[in-house]
């Protein structure tokens, strides 16, 4: 018997390595399942000894059984825990004014947007505490990011469009009130995040279901947490605002270096919309650094990614945690494969008095885009306009 129970111990430390090869390996709920029963397995394997007549080791299987059921909770009530530090502003002002209309399915639009303080060596509050006492305090904060994330009711696919910082639209307020025409990202400067979302709400049609804004120091922590990701730039190409040269050929993008990649306009043929491009494809190379099975599966770079991102995100009130981690565990099974990044179609660029360069972009191509959007019908729209696409890796200047 003694011999039994000392092969039982050594296959403890055995199994336990075995899940974590799985878990790393993209086998989260096969894992999960056979720390169920594992679990399962001790507590009735120390009755079973306990009937027989050995308490002690019926004592042991038992502590080992609390012990593993305490580590699996406490590792889950944290990473749930997480959830508490995302800031929360007051979404209020969407209750005035008039508001597309929801087409009652479970698809959902959300606005991402990445805030950015115009003069970094001025410490300024957040956006959330910018908003805490329901005043916005003009060009505080902008936004060059600017993408509305479309998941349909499937969950097996997702669509990320985005709208360039410089595109001359219809500004709306946070109330939904009009006021003239400029790009597109003094909505945000002007009349903050609320701002953004009237704007982008009545230039798609689409209702918007909720917003997520990550400041660009959420990035560099980001890219940290999950080691750097690596892009591909065609030509070496000179950035002079930034004084920065990227290398033709792979580059890791960590910290500083990644907000130097998705910030980058000068130097690019394309200017605004390159830098989207560059945003686009960076955030791919995130998404796929951040699902692959090794940050996923790994318990303490999975924590520290999350670390990196609810530390440095604001989403709207409404956005309950309940909503977040049903969303999140929905989308288990998507990869970046099954996302596509879009940016609304150019019509020319164009010189404004008193606004500069600016893009205009192709209002007729942008609502069917918008409503392909809404109707779930994307493939058919990007068979026809296969060049709002997002290139391939190597293709992104």
């Amino acid at each position: 018997m003694s011999r039994t129970r000392a092969i039982a111990l050594l296959a403890v430390p055995v199994c336990l390595g075995g899940l974590y090869w799985l878990m790393l390996h993209g086998y989260l709920e096969l894992t999960a399942y056979l720390l169920a029963a594992a679990v399962l397995g001790m507590l009735v394997a120390a009755g079973w000894e306990w009937r027989r007549g050995n308490p002690r080791w019926a004592a042991t299987l038992l502590v080992g059984a609390l012990l593993t059921g305490g580590v699996i909770g406490s590792y889950g009530w944290n990473l749930n825990k997480k959830l508490d530090n995302i800031a929360r502003i007051n979404d209020g002002a969407l209750d005035k004014g008039q508001r597309p209309g929801s087409d009652g399915s479970k698809a959902l639009n959300i606005l991402l947007l990445g805030s950015d303080n115009p003069d970094p060596n001025d410490p300024k509050p957040t956006v959330a505490e910018l908003l805490a006492d329901g005043d916005w305090d003009p060009g505080a904060y902008r936004s060059d990011s600017i993408m509305l994330v479309h998941i349909p009711a499937s969950r097996k696919r997702a669509f990320v469009v985005s709208i360039p910082r410089d595109s001359f639209v219809k500004i709306y307020d946070d109330e939904g009130t009009l006021d003239g025409k400029n790009k597109i990202n003094a909505a945000f400067s002007d009349y903050g995040p609320f701002g953004t979302w009237r704007t982008v709400e009545n230039l798609s049609n689409l209702r918007l279901n909720h917003m997520a804004i990550i400041d660009f120091e959420g990035f560099k922590d980001l890219t940290t947490a999950i080691g750097g990701v690596d892009v591909y730039v065609p030509e070496e190409v000179y950035d002079e605002k930034q004084d920065q040269t990227w290398p033709q050929g792979w580059n890791h993008l960590e910290g500083d270096l990644a907000l130097k990649y998705v910030r980058q306009r000068h130097g690019l043929t394309n200017g605004d919309f390159d830098r989207v491009a560059r945003q686009q494809n960076f955030l791919r190379a995130v998404m796929e650094k951040t699902l692959a099975d090794d940050t996923i599966g790994n318990p303490v770079k999975l924590n520290k990614t999350l670390d990196a991102i609810t530390n440095h995100l604001t989403v709207d009130e409404s956005w309950s945690n309940g909503e977040m981690r049903n969303l999140i565990v929905s989308l288990r099974d998507l990869d970046s494969d099954h996302v596509r990044f879009v940016t609304v179609p150019l019509d020319h660029y164009e010189s404004v008095e008193g606004y500069g360069d600016v893009n205009i972009i192709s209002y007729a191509k942008t609502r069917e885009l918008f409503e392909a959007v809404g109707n779930d019908d994307m493939d058919a729209f990007l068979t026809k306009n296969p060049d709002v696409l997002l290139g391939d890796p190597k293709d992104v200047s």
